[in-house]
C-alpha cells in the first residue's frame, strides 16, 4: 500500500492494487473523517483481493486537521484532481464514490460529464437531518453512467422510502438498504448484527454490482 501526497491536488492518496483488476475505484470519505475512514479501511482489506484496485484520498480541510468542509468548488476542484491522476493507463474501468459528503460530491462530478463507467454512493446525504426540504438532488438526473446507492434503513440522511425516490432520479441506478444501520453503518445491539457485518454487506454488494456492469 503506497500512501503519497498526490502532486495535482496537494491531498495524501492511499493506493491499493488489485491483482489483475478489472476495476479502480476512486473513494472519498464523509464530512467527519479523514484518509482513514473505517469503512475506507475496511474496503481496503476487501477489493484488492477481489480484483478492484482502490484510491483514497481526503480533501483539503480534512488534510489540514480542521473540522470544517472546504468550499463546494475547492471539494469538487479536488474531487476532479485526484481522479485525473489515478486515471489507470490500461483497459481498467473506473468507479467513483464515497461515503456521504464525499460520494455526493463524486456525483455532481458524474452529473457534469466526467469521464467515469460507475457511481458508488453510500449513505447519500439526500438532505440534513430534520430538513427533508434541503434536498441534494438536483443534480442526479444528469448522472449517465450507472450509480449504486447503498444506507442503512435508520439514516436520519435519508428515509428508506426517500433513498427510493432519490436513486429513481438517476436513469440507471441500484439501491440496497442496509438492514438498521444508521447513517455511520452503526446498528443497534437487539439487531444482532456489528458495524463490521454492515462494511462487510456494503463491499460485497460493491463488489457483486462492479461484476455485473
Amino acid at each position: 500500500m503506497a500512501e503519497t501526497l498526490d502532486s495535482a491536488s496537494g491531498v495524501s492518496v492511499l493506493r491499493n492494487a488489485g491483482a489483475g483488476a478489472a476495476w479502480t475505484f476512486v473513494y472519498a470519505p464523509g464530512a467527519g473523517s479523514n484518509l482513514r475512514d473505517p469503512f475506507g479501511q475496511h474496503l481496503a482489506e476487501r477489493l484488492p483481493e477481489a480484483g478492484i484496485s482502490l484510491v483514497r484520498f481526503q480533501f483539503p480541510y480534512q488534510e489540514a486537521g480542521s473540522r470544517r468542509p472546504d468550499r463546494p468548488a475547492t471539494l469538487l476542484a479536488t474531487w476532479r484532481a485526484v481522479l485525473e491522476s489515478s486515471r489507470p493507463t490500461d483497459v481498467t474501468r473506473i468507479a467513483v464514490g464515497g461515503r456521504s459528503l464525499g460520494g455526493r460530491i463524486a456525483s455532481v462530478l458524474a452529473s457534469e460529464g466526467a469521464a467515469v463507467d460507475a457511481l458508488a454512493l453510500f449513505a447519500y446525504p439526500a438532505h440534513p437531518p430534520g430538513k427533508p426540504e434541503r434536498l441534494r438532488t438536483a443534480h442526479l438526473p444528469a448522472i449517465a453512467c450507472p450509480a449504486l446507492f447503498c444506507s442503512g434503513t435508520r439514516d436520519p440522511f435519508a428515509s428508506p422510502d426517500e433513498l427510493a425516490a432519490v436513486a429513481a432520479l438517476v436513469p440507471n441506478a441500484r439501491l440496497h438498504l442496509l438492514e438498521g444501520a444508521d447513517h455511520g453503518f452503526a446498528t443497534l445491539k437487539s439487531s444482532g448484527r456489528s458495524r463490521e457485518d454492515v462494511w462487510d454487506e456494503a463491499a460485497g454488494v460493491l463488489v457483486a454490482w462492479l461484476r455485473s456492469l
